[in-house]
């Protein structure tokens, strides 16, 4: 039973020309969840699969770079001839239903019941799909944030969604055979208190601390960093195996 990742976006906090804002799709344990919902990643999403066979939808938080592009997936699902064969579970902090029908206008959420099942996220959050466990962990952002803990067939995928650093990521990352991790900035500004970004060294020791790591993936890389910069930077600390996420590619965990 194989557990895979496939990278469908990863710019901050804008898409690019050929790069969409964050988005992935894992599959594993007989089943498939689109993992955040940034800017442009429901169209990179329908390259690798039918969007109407999602399992589920897994939203880390509420910045419009990880979830704005739940507005495509209404129009697809409800006008676009992309039919599900029931509403789709979107685990999502909980006021994800209304910023969402505030897009379209609409005070009330009733009329997202025909595509979407919400369902509010929470720290220790665990829920089944077929033989894949998804399981939350609240980290430190600026606002409600949780990273993820996917495990299939004996195999483990960790996002860190967006955090700062903190105890609740080296729990959620310790013994991944991947880590998917931000490191969205090249450094902290002077007296900054509370960060909810990391660096790449902090993305790298988070992983050395985490313990039993086998792979690093370096993704949600800022405006002020190059991915080959910040990638290389997360190895030095690190030590392990660290690549880049590349839009389009497919990695088994």
């Amino acid at each position: 039973m194989s557990l895979s990742v496939t990278v469908l976006g990863t710019a901050s906090p804008h898409p690019g020309p050929d790069t969409p804002c964050s988005g992935y799709l894992v599959r594993g344990g007989g089943a498939q969840v689109w993992v955040d919902a940034g800017f442009g990643s429901f169209a990179e999403l329908r390259r690798h699969t039918d969007p109407a066979r999602l399992d589920a939808i897994w939203i880390s938080h509420l910045h419009a770079d990880h979830y704005a592009d739940l507005t495509a997936a209404v129009y697809g699902f409800a006008y676009g001839g992309l039919t599900l064969p029931a509403p789709v579970p979107v685990y999502a902090p909980r006021d994800c239903a209304s910023r969402l029908a505030g897009f379209f206008g609409r005070a009330d959420t009733g009329f997202l019941s025909g595509v979407f099942d919400f369902r509010a996220l929470g720290d220790g959050y665990a829920v089944q799909h077929g033989e894949l466990t998804l399981t939350a962990s609240a980290v430190e952002h600026d606002v409600e944030a949780y990273g993820l803990r996917a495990e299939a067939g004996g195999r483990v995928l960790a996002y860190s969604g967006d955090t700062g650093a903190c105890d609740a990521l080296l729990h959620l990352a310790g013994g991944a055979d991947l880590f998917v991790c931000e490191a969205d900035v090249d450094a902290h500004g002077e007296g900054e208190v509370d960060p909810v970004h990391l660096t790449p060294e902090e993305a790298g020791a988070g992983a050395r601390m985490a313990g039993g790591m086998g792979k690093l993936m370096i993704t949600h890389v800022g405006p002020s960093l190059s991915v080959e910069d910040a990638t290389a930077r997360a190895a030095s600390v690190f030590g392990g195996p660290t690549v880049a996420a590349r839009v389009g590619e497919t990695h088994v965990v």
